[in-house]
């Protein structure tokens, strides 16, 4: 793929809209759009100042496809750091495939997934986990993935990466230093200094990789199971979080035979409920794989609603029925959440909390699933369950699975280092260690690629960014 050419795709949704936008860049951009376009007063585009624009007709030989506006911005001032048109005409899918192929056919190629970001990148506009962050800007379905997205866009992430990266490549420059001057036992580096640099960097990294956890669930939403008996309200406290009629609700045991899924914002925090099959013995095959999913949705869920009929909770004496889920699921967090709490009295309520093992770490929500009662305060319950401290202050959240990667292995490599101290190793020994920690940091910011790295993240764009 050749990125000296021009290229041209649709920046805006397909389909039919108000408006959609046309975006080309490269060399000849600029040259490529006054061939087609005549500007109402008579202007010729390619002496237009840069950031400036222009109203007039696409025009293909003598017919004229569309009225437009056209933004021009000259390199390197620009998106791409090229020179760049943007066409806005009207959301016709006709029009823009006419005005698309009227370019094609005037030197322009059709741009791949992501390449715009792509010379963005290649042209120093931003660093790789900047252009990353572009698509995870993109793909945003909440406050809080926005907010991360955001910041990493504004160099957050990057800038501590670099800045970690500057004193170890100082410190890694003094021990090469050393290598020149062997033979005279001669040493640049100040050993606790350089200790006390490596602390640190350790520090900060086991601060990234961990929130990588908080980071991920915030991007793909926090999955939340809710499970129990058949017909203790499961679908109905779906319906009611949802406020809609998205589960079927019935007297009738093992009504919902498979998993419901849907998504519910809350604090700016995607969480993805997920109304499971009723748990029960049963000679039913369907039930019984619905079943059989619960247990694997359980096994999937970051938070598990224990859901439970508040007649039954009356005369219970332990919580012997869910020990085992509490055993075999023991990092989960679990709410057990006792529905038509309204039929309990105040000492009803008292006993069946006190009942609650201390040292299970699960907790106890009561409601009314139907009237809604107690709901709001599930809501903020689930979201106090997230460890979302992080996002009130400006702490880097890393949520990409190739940045997690290469934070573990650059750790890795520190640790080697700061082993290789406490044995006294020389030099040379503790240098190639310092290169591969250099080697994988550099990789999150772009400092070091590959055609296949660069190919590989930018086809998860779409076309037109």
């Amino acid at each position: 793929m050749s990125h000296q050419d021009t290229i041209v795709a649709l920046a805006t949704p397909s389909g039919v809209g108000a408006i959609a936008v046309i975006r080309i860049s490269g060399p000849e951009a600029i040259a490529r759009a006054a061939i087609v376009f005549k500007s109402i007063s008579g202007k010729d585009l390619t002496k237009q100042k840069t950031h400036t624009i222009h109203l007039g007709h696409i025009i293909d030989g003598e017919k004229v496809l569309d009225k437009v506006l056209v933004s021009i911005f000259r390199a390197p001032n620009s998106y791409t750091g090229e020179d760049v048109v943007e066409v806005s005409c009207h959301g016709s899918p006709y029009i823009q495939q006419q005005i698309i192929q009227l370019f094609l056919r005037n030197g322009c190629r059709t741009a791949s997934a992501g390449e715009f970001t792509l010379r963005a990148f290649l042209n120093g506009k931003m660093d790789l986990s900047q252009a990353e962050a572009v698509a995870d800007l993109i793909a945003s379905d909440s406050e809080a993935s926005h907010e991360i997205a955001m910041q990493q866009m504004r160099g957050g992430f990057s800038n501590e990466i670099n800045r970690l990266r500057d004193e170890l490549l100082n410190f890694a420059s003094l021990l090469e230093l050393e290598l020149d001057f062997s033979e005279e036992d001669v040493e640049f580096v100040d050993r606790e200094k350089f200790e006390g640099l490596l602390a640190e960097i350790s520090k900060v990294l086991k601060n990234l990789i961990d929130s990588f956890a908080l980071g991920n669930v915030i991007k793909n939403g926090i999955p939340v199971a809710i499970v129990g008996e058949p017909n203790v309200g499961k679908s109905t406290l779906l319906n009611t979080l949802l406020k809609e009629e998205r589960a079927i609700v019935s007297d009738i045991p093992g009504t919902t035979r498979d998993t419901i899924e849907d998504q519910l914002a809350i604090g700016g925090i995607n969480f993805r409920f997920i109304d499971t099959a009723g748990i029960r013995e049963t000679v039913d095959v369907v039930e019984g794989i619905g079943i059989q999913r619960t247990l694997q949705k359980i096994e999937q869920a970051k938070v598990v609603l224990y859901m439970l009929d508040a007649e039954k909770a009356k005369n219970w004496k332990s919580f012997d029925e869910i020990d085992g889920l509490l055993e075999k699921f023991p990092k989960k967090s679990f709410v057990l959440v006792v529905n038509k709490a309204d039929k309990l009295s105040e000492n009803e309520k008292s006993k069946l909390i006190s009942l609650l093992p201390k040292n299970s770490g699960a907790k106890v929500h009561l409601l009314s699933a139907q009237r809604g009662d107690g709901v709001d305060d599930l809501k903020k319950m689930l979201l106090n369950l997230v460890n979302t401290g992080a996002l009130g202050g400006n702490d880097t959240i890393v949520t990409n699975n190739r940045h997690y990667s290469a934070l573990l292995k650059a750790l890795e490599e520190i640790q080697k280092v700061r082993a290789g101290m406490q044995q006294e190793l020389s030099g040379d020994l503790l240098a190639i260690d310092v290169r591969q920690a250099l080697f994988h940091l550099g990789e999150i910011t772009g400092e070091v690629t590959t055609d296949d790295l660069l190919g590989n993240i930018f086809s998860n764009f779409c076309i037109g960014k």
